[in-house]
């Protein structure tokens, strides 16, 4: 069968997808992560007509002519905008497929715990109309704990904080099901917004997105003791007199302008550590809490949760990749994994 398979162009394989605000990763069965893009598309608006995607399409980001819009179609995890999100599945797809013609793929996504059923099902229907037979879906921090090799499916307390892009996951798990979740609507974005408003109302200057997202992974230090005194540039629209303006940034202004979002992280963990049952307190004071997604990356945050809450805090190895390694690893083996889908 495998020979006639071949012999033809057809061959059954399936996907694992981290389906991101700020991200898209794709996971192929027995290959691992093939592909890691922005999740944004550009649009022509009078033909609707997709013009890029991925890298390209984020490079149009606050550069577009009034013709053309660069769509982010994720808004706090979820979809925004059904169309483009399906453009760009079907994109990523046709990329990662190249010029196999697969039969009948499943695919597991990754979704916010805070997930409702209208949401669950506009991610299911645009898997499937654009060629997925069937769709798994598991909650993000249940994904980013297997894809840290927490021990999920023992009887004991594995939290994990999970920082992406438009929403921040805390979860407890134990025995391979989740035992307490938030989903907060605060994450890398919001964190990239306030430098924005900050650098508006104190300096008078207007910066796009990806300027308050560079100086947010080059400069911030939500720790006190690091980056003390370091300065960063930043070139913006200097709002009194229209010009473009040069402005040098510290990080301890950097650190001001993002507390609010980083206090909202920090509220959510301390609220699931005060409901946590005492067998799952002793748990997490011996192994701690681990940290992924983007926002894991932020400086100083480890530390900072560590002084706050008193619980060690670790780091995952690839923090940005944890969630598509466990929905990867949930594909892998979904006889041993089939208690964490959702639907």
């Amino acid at each position: 069968m495998d020979f006639f398979r071949k012999l033809f162009g057809l061959f059954s394989t399936h996907f694992a997808m981290d389906l991101g605000t700020a991200n898209t990763l794709i996971y192929m069965k027995g290959e691992g992560i093939i592909l890691n893009e922005p999740s944004v598309v550009a649009i022509d608006n009078t033909s609707g007509k997709v013009i890029a995607v991925g890298r390209e399409a984020k490079d149009y980001i606050g550069r577009t002519p009034p013709n053309i819009s660069a769509i982010r179609p994720l808004k706090d995890g979820v979809i925004a905008d059904f169309d483009v999100t399906k453009a760009m599945i079907k994109y990523f797809l046709t990329v990662v497929r190249k010029d196999r013609k697969i039969q009948k793929p499943k695919m597991v996504v990754g979704v916010p715990s805070g997930i409702t059923m209208v949401e669950k099902k506009a991610v299911v229907d645009a898997c499937f109309q654009v060629g997925i037979r069937d769709t798994y879906l598991v909650e993000e921090p249940m994904a980013a704990a297997i894809g840290s090799e927490m021990p999920i499916e023992l009887p004991r307390g594995n939290m994990v904080v999970d920082i992406g892009g438009g929403t921040t996951e805390v979860a407890i798990i134990s025995l391979a099901a989740t035992a307490y979740s938030e989903s907060l609507r605060v994450a890398g974005d919001e964190v990239d917004e306030s430098i924005v408003r900050y650098l508006q109302k104190k300096h008078q200057i207007a910066i796009g997105a990806i300027a308050a997202e560079r100086l947010k992974l080059d400069g911030a230090s939500v720790y006190p003791a690091e980056g003390r005194g370091n300065a960063f540039s930043v070139v913006g629209k200097d709002l009194l007199t229209g010009v473009p303006k040069n402005l040098r940034i510290t990080s301890e202004e950097i650190r001001e302008a993002i507390e609010e979002p980083v206090s909202a992280i920090i509220d959510a963990i301390r609220r699931a550590l005060e409901k946590l049952p005492p067998e799952f307190a002793s748990d997490l004071n011996e192994s701690g809490m681990v940290l992924t997604g983007g926002g894991a990356l932020l400086g100083g945050l480890d530390h900072r949760i560590e002084k706050e809450t008193g619980i060690n805090v670790y780091v995952a190895d690839d923090p940005l990749l944890s969630v598509v390694l466990g929905a990867g690893k949930a594909l892998e083996d979904m006889a041993r994994y089939r208690k964490v889908f959702i639907n």
